[in-house]
Parts: structure tokens; C-alpha cells; sequence
């Protein structure tokens, strides 16, 4: 009897708590059912209700994405079997046939007036200097590093796509065929192959460059007053993706080998610059003279800039690194926010908020900034004969010291730097809140 009465209170306790459970469910709906109409954060419910984060469609709501996984059907200039990659065909009406695709391509258009495309490249044989090929292979990540943490796709060329238009001529063919290959991209970044990104916060300011379509880093005075061949550096440059810019680049090709014209024009070229050390027509020359005295059309929109190093000699810096570091150091010290650690795919925000600390600094000879890129003109690593004033092993230690400072900024993300600059040393790891007070982190 008593085992019964147990019994039934034990089903009467649960029959009461089922009860009670059941209320709560019908409570919480009825909550639920009122915020929906009442929520002042419909945010907040739209990410509970109508969005799987852990979808691998999952994109939140304003960012910006790509479609990389369709073309539609409806023809474009791909599709007309007139149209050459050569630097030998000139093409007609780009501006339009650009358009007409990223209007097929409406992810693609988002964004567009600050999407870049990166060029570099190197010759197809081995490096003659044994330590050649692993020196391209350290400048080309330094390029991938870069372009990673801003976004940029790159492109590495190891081909003349022209057969007579090689050395420094080869990259002309090249971004003219990049630029159908990626209508796209409004920007192509050409950066010669010794050429290391040495400021790896630091973003071109496209938006200065509004009125032109080819900014190159020069001199006006030494190119209009001094009428020197070195008034620019052709190394790097940045051209714009249109029309103007197809055009462009026939005349600047039609300077080089592939012109009938070529000798002729390297007689004119050495008469103009007088500094010019040899006969033939090069890239650099020729781009001078279009600015010395090209049509109008051409020379107003190019823009010649010093206000930072798109090219910085690199024999004016390779010393100052210490110096910069030391700077950078005490600024970061100075500056919890800099010293949080952070993803390296926000790198840009950070970047942003130390530019106005280190604006004044210059990246100029004496000043401490980091310059943007350090070029190694003359250094040639791949086939080690370089320029005979650069005494002994200066390039090679140089370019050590370059790289590994560069390094450094990146590694410093993955939570390791080099312990030395002028050496290929082994990384250690970086202590939290890094550069305050030491804390050993590692025991």
C-alpha cells in the first residue's frame, strides 16, 4: 500500500512538472512572439533566425565578395576571334568592352576603383648566381606578403610574351595582357623583381590619382631642367586599366625592339640624354622622353611623385633600419592599441591608426619612416654582376637586410621575428603586449 501511494504521488510529481514545462515553453513563445514585433534590435534576431553563420555560403550583410564560380552566357570581347593578347594588335573601344563585362560581372564591379593586380617577374633559365634563384624566391614572397595583407592578387611571370622584347622591355607585352586578362582590376602594380616592399602598412593613395592613369616615381626638375636618362625609374609603376592606357603602351613598345624603328630611336634617345651610359633604346629612357617631349595627351596623365618611396634607392636606406626600428618601437610602446595583437587579415586597421604617428617621419634620406619600397637598381641577384661602384658583397648584405626587416613586420602577426636583421637568423617568439615591459610568455 505505501509502495502505491509513493508511486501514485511520484506520477502526480511528474504529471505536475511535465505541467510546469509546458508552461515555460508556451511563456518563452510568447516572449518570443512579442519581440519578434517588438525588437529593437532586429539585427539581433535576423542573425538568430534567418542566418547560418557556420554555412560556408554564409556571407554577413554588406561585406563585399566575388563570384568566382560563374560566366554568363551572353557574349563579351572574349568572345570575338579578332581579339589579341599581343602587344602586335592594338585594341579598340576597351573602355566600353570593360564595362560591358563587369556589368555581366556585378560582384566584380563592386570595389573596382581600388582593386590592383601586381606584376613581377623574373627570366625563364636558372639564375647564373648560385644564390640567384633563392634570392627571387625570397623577393617574390616579400611581394606575396604584401599583397596578401592588402588584398591584392599578384601575378608572377617567368615568359617573354614577346619574342623580341625582353630584359626590361618584357614587362610591357605583360601588363598589356594582364589587363585583358583581368578586366576587373582598375590598377596594375609593376614592381621589378629586386625590388622589395619595405613598409608593409603602408597602401598607394589611389585616390590622389583620380586625373591620371600612370604614376611612376621621378624627378621634374632632372627631367625638364637636367634632361637625365635617371629622372624616373621605370622599375615600378602603376598604370590604370583603360583605354588611354592601351594606347599608351603601344607607343612606349614601339620604342623598343620590336619597332623597325628601334636603333633610330636608340640614337635619339642618347642624343636627348646626354647622361645615357649606353646606345641602345631602353624602357626608361623612352619613358622619359615621352614626358620630355611626347604628345599632351600622353604626358598629362602621367604623374611623376617623390612623396613617397614607390622607388627608394636602396643604398640611401639599408643602413637606416636600425634607426626606423627604434622609432617604430618607441611608438608602439607608447601605444597600447598598437601593441594588441591582432589577425593579420585586419592589419589595414592598425596600419591606419599608426599612419598619423609616423607621418611626419619621412621616408626620405635622414628621415626614420620605413620606406615603402627599397630598390636594389644595379644589384641584379639572379645574375650577380652588379654595378662596379657597389663594393665587395654591399648588395647581398643589403638585400639580407632588407628582407629580413620586412620580414619582420609580417612575422610579427604569427608571433615571431628575427632576432637579426643583417643575418638569415632563426625567428624567436614575441613576447605578449610586445614592445612594453618584457614578459616572458615562454617558460
Amino acid at each position: 500500500m505505501a509502495h502505491n501511494l509513493f508511486r501514485a504521488k511520484q506520477q502526480s510529481s511528474s504529471s505536475r512538472d511535465k505541467s510546469l514545462f509546458a508552461a515555460a515553453i508556451v511563456a518563452f513563445l510568447l516572449v518570443c512572439a512579442i519581440w519578434s514585433f517588438t525588437d529593437p534590435l532586429p539585427s539581433l534576431s535576423g542573425l538568430l533566425y534567418s542566418q547560418d553563420i557556420t554555412s560556408p555560403e554564409y556571407c554577413p550583410p554588406g561585406r563585399e565578395a566575388v563570384d568566382r564560380g560563374s560566366d554568363p552566357p551572353e557574349k563579351t570581347f572574349y568572345d570575338d576571334p579578332q581579339l589579341s593578347y599581343t602587344i602586335n594588335k592594338p585594341i579598340k573601344n576597351w573602355d566600353e568592352k570593360r564595362i560591358q563585362w563587369l556589368k555581366l560581372h556585378p560582384s566584380f564591379a563592386a570595389g573596382r576603383a581600388n582593386r590592383v593586380l601586381l606584376l613581377t617577374g623574373s627570366q625563364p633559365t636558372p639564375c647564373k648566381n648560385p644564390r640567384g634563384d633563392h634570392l627571387l624566391l625570397r623577393f617574390f614572397k616579400n611581394k606575396v606578403d604584401y599583397c596578401r595583407i592588402h588584398g591584392y592578387d599578384i601575378f608572377y611571370s617567368n615568359n617573354f610574351f614577346h619574342p623580341k622584347m625582353r630584359s626590361y622591355w618584357a614587362k610591357i607585352p605583360l601588363v598589356r595582357a594582364a589587363m585583358l586578362a583581368h578586366p576587373e582590376s582598375e590598377w596594375i602594380l609593376w614592381v621589378d623583381s629586386d625590388a622589395i616592399f619595405t613598409d608593409m602598412d603602408f597602401k598607394i593613395p589611389l585616390h590622389k590619382y583620380n586625373d591620371y592613369n600612370f604614376i611612376v616615381h621621378g624627378w621634374p626638375d632632372m627631367i625638364f631642367k637636367k634632361k637625365s636618362w635617371v629622372a624616373i625609374n621605370a622599375g615600378i609603376f602603376l598604370i590604370r586599366n583603360c583605354q588611354w592606357s592601351m594606347d599608351f603602351l603601344d607607343v612606349w613598345a614601339n620604342m623598343g625592339p620590336k619597332s623597325p624603328e628601334y636603333e633610330q630611336w636608340g640614337k635619339i634617345l642618347r642624343t636627348t640624354f646626354k647622361d645615357k651610359p649606353f646606345p641602345e633604346s631602353d624602357d626608361q629612357s623612352a619613358l622619359s622622353y615621352i614626358l620630355l617631349k611626347g604628345e599632351e595627351k600622353w604626358r598629362s596623365k602621367i604623374h611623376a611623385i617623390t612623396d613617397y618611396s614607390l622607388h627608394g634607392y636602396w643604398l640611401g636606406i639599408v643602413n637606416r633600419f636600425e634607426k626606423i626600428t627604434e622609432n617604430y618601437t618607441k611608438i608602439d610602446r607608447e601605444v597600447p592599441r598598437l601593441r594588441r595583437r591582432h589577425a593579420e587579415a585586419v592589419s589595414e586597421t592598425y596600419a591606419a591608426a599608426r599612419e598619423p604617428l609616423v607621418a611626419e617621419g619621412g621616408d626620405w634620406k635622414g628621415g626614420w619612416r620605413r620606406p615603402f619600397i627599397t630598390h636594389f637598381t644595379g644589384c641584379q641577384p639572379c645574375s650577380g654582376d652588379h654595378a662596379p661602384e657597389y663594393v665587395g658583397d654591399s648588395c647581398w648584405v643589403g638585400m639580407e637586410r632588407a628582407l629580413n626587416f620586412a620580414d619582420n613586420q609580417v612575422l610579427r602577426n604569427f608571433g615571431f621575428m628575427h632576432d637579426d636583421i643583417k643575418s638569415n637568423s632563426p625567428v624567436s617568439p614575441v613576447n605578449f603586449d610586445f614592445p612594453a615591459e618584457e614578459v616572458e610568455e615562454f617558460v
